[in-house]
């Protein structure tokens, strides 16, 4: 399972939230390169790189901080927040990035969201299912949809999509353990049958929200989750980066 840390950004400053919420906001460093640099120096190789300005005003804004992670590190990637035009993409990759997360835009501009699978491959597009009581929340989590989380996951599925990220609103940022038994219920389901000669296709889940403690890696590893993103969790001195290189490393 790969380890991926989380660096949220607002006004170009490390930041978390707590259930998305804006008015929770907590600064953890002024320098997310520097952040940046202490994941790589402990053996880290993944970074999830959300632009919460980004996500609140529907265009991508902190594209310079990514520029400066991706020139000066070493690490893959994964950058989502405010993703909403062909313009937003082709910054977003020319700044740096290896993958795109697509959360809002894959509900409200299906259209354009399933373009960009099509032209920049399944391996490139992350498709981001954060949810609410197994409701699709969209724009910084600030909106509900009517989407259900499973039959929305298996529906880009269908178009395409492989990895996917998942976040519990209500566990993310609370430090409470992560939401294992949704995720077991999206491995369990989320599994569909291709057009080519009936293959299986599995969605390779990226849980997100919640995690609080190392113990809780390996039970994610074993329910079959591809990767997981931890932000409080190290922020807060709950998990060391020096756990998470031995982890690596075994």
């Amino acid at each position: 399972m790969r380890i991926i840390p989380a660096i949220d950004i607002i006004d170009g400053k490390c930041v978390r939230l707590s259930k998305g919420d804006y008015d929770t906001k907590i600064i953890y460093n002024e320098n997310p390169l520097e952040v940046a640099k202490s994941f790589e120096a402990h053996g880290i190789e993944y970074l999830h790189l959300v632009d919460l300005d980004g996500a609140k005003s529907s265009k991508i804004v902190n594209y310079k901080i990514l520029e400066q992670i991706a020139t000066q590190t070493g690490l893959k990637i994964d950058f989502g927040g405010g993703l909403k035009s062909d313009d937003d993409l082709r910054i977003a990759f020319e700044s740096g990035a290896n993958q795109i997360t697509g959360g809002s835009i894959a509900v409200k501009n299906r259209a354009i969201f399933e373009k960009w699978i099509s032209e920049y491959g399944s391996d490139k597009i992350i498709l981001g299912a954060d949810a609410k009581d197994e409701k699709i929340a969209v724009s910084g989590w600030l909106e509900d949809s009517d989407e259900d989380l499973i039959p929305f996951i298996k529906d880009y599925m269908k178009k395409g999509i492989e990895y996917v990220i998942c976040t519990d609103i209500a566990k993310d940022g609370m430090l409470e353990g992560p939401s294992f038994d949704l995720y077991k219920k999206i491995l369990d389901q989320s599994t569909i049958i291709t057009d080519d000669k009936n293959i299986f296709k599995k969605v390779k889940l990226i849980a997100s929200g919640g995690i609080s403690t190392f113990d809780e890696l390996p039970k994610l590893a074993e329910l079959g989750c591809e990767g997981t993103i931890i932000g409080k969790a190290i922020y807060e001195g709950r998990i060391s980066l020096k756990q998470l290189e031995n982890y690596i490393i075994r």
